[in-house]
C-alpha cells in the first residue's frame, strides 16, 4: 500500500527538509507555497493581525513500510527548536488507492508488483 503525506512547515524550513528526505533516500516531493493558519489564528504585530501565515506544503508519496520514518524525518527537521513551537505545522496522512505514471500510461501499483515480484523470486 502507498501513503500520501502531506506536510505543512515553515518556509524556512523547506530546503532544509527537502535535503534531508533526498539524503534519507526520498527524492520525490512536490513543493506548494500555500497560506494558512492554525490553532494560533494567525498573529499579531502591533495593531497589524496577520491571518494568514505564508507556508509550504510537501507532498510525498511512499510505502507504507517507509512511513513513520519519513514522518520522523520531516518532525525533526522542520521544528523550530528542540521542543517545537506553534506554527512548525503539521502532517497529513492519507492512503494512495491508485497512482498512474503518465508518460507510460502505467498504473503504479502494477509496477510494484511486478517490482516486488522481480525481488523474490531466488538468484
Amino acid at each position: 500500500m502507498m501513503i500520501m503525506i502531506r506536510s505543512i512547515i515553515r518556509p524556512e524550513k523547506a530546503d532544509a527538509v527537502l535535503a534531508a528526505l533526498m539524503d534519507a533516500g526520498f527524492p520525490s516531493v512536490t513543493k506548494y507555497a500555500v497560506a494558512g493558519r492554525g490553532k494560533q489564528r494567525g498573529i499579531k504585530i502591533g495593531d497589524i493581525t496577520y491571518d494568514e501565515l505564508p507556508k509550504v506544503m510537501l507532498m510525498s508519496v511512499v510505502q507504507e513500510h517507509d512511513k513513520q520514518f519519513v514522518i520522523d524525518t520531516i518532525m525533526n527537521t522542520a521544528r523550530s527548536t528542540g521542543k517545537g513551537a506553534f506554527g512548525d505545522g503539521k502532517i497529513f496522512i492519507t492512503e494512495v488507492d491508485e497512482s498512474y505514471t503518465i508518460s507510460s500510461g502505467i498504473k503504479d501499483s502494477a509496477a510494484e508488483e511486478i517490482l516486488e515480484a522481480s525481488e523474490e523470486v531466488p538468484a
